[in-house]
């Protein structure tokens, strides 16, 4: 099999699954609550305290991004690779407990009051709408890193990577905003 069809193929996936995440996540925005709660978990199941999890994940994340920026700089590019697979790993495992959380529980509503509650949505909506492109970004600049084109790599990167940034940090916002109120 030839490099191209092999690329073709990883980018066949990197697209299906910047199509088929966003799509996942809002159903279960939609998805009622009584069905979530017929699944069986109850709120005081290991599973309640993951918006706790999920801050963690997201600004552990933030810190990986931030040293393998750090490290490409210095020129430390096996330094560079870990700290980026750890952030993928990171944001991979907040993905899969996103899922798992919200598929079992009711979303929590916001309830503060007066200019907290604007600056509250506007992160809440620039975070949800930036993570939608963030998913195609991040794993074409890993694949395009991990594969050596290291051109196209770059290009990726200057948007990638400061989106990832972001979604990463105002993963911890949200969460810091909503705390009250899980």
């Amino acid at each position: 099999m030839s490099n191209q069809t092999d690329d073709k193929k990883v980018l066949r996936i990197i697209y299906a699954l910047s199509v088929f995440v966003p799509v996942a996540v809002a159903f279960l925005m939609v998805l009622p609550a009584e069905w979530k709660q017929g699944l069986g978990i109850s709120e005081n199941s290991a599973v309640s305290s993951f918006p706790f999890l999920h801050a963690v994940l997201n600004g552990s994340t933030f810190v990986c991004l931030v040293a393998a920026g750090i490290a490409i700089k210095n020129k430390k590019i096996t330094v560079h690779k870990t700290f980026m697979l750890t952030a993928f790993v990171l944001s991979s495992l907040f993905l899969i407990s996103y899922i798992i959380y919200h598929l079992t529980h009711p979303s929590a509503k916001f309830g503060g009051e007066g200019a907290v509650r604007y600056v509250y949505f506007f992160i809440l909506l620039s975070h949800i709408l930036l993570s939608v492109p963030v998913i195609p970004l991040a794993l074409l600049s890993i694949y395009r890193g991990w594969t050596n084109d290291i051109e196209k790599h770059k290009r990726i990167v200057k948007f990638a990577f400061p989106i990832w940034l972001y979604v990463a940090l105002t993963g911890v916002m949200v969460y810091v905003f909503m705390q009250p109120y899980y």
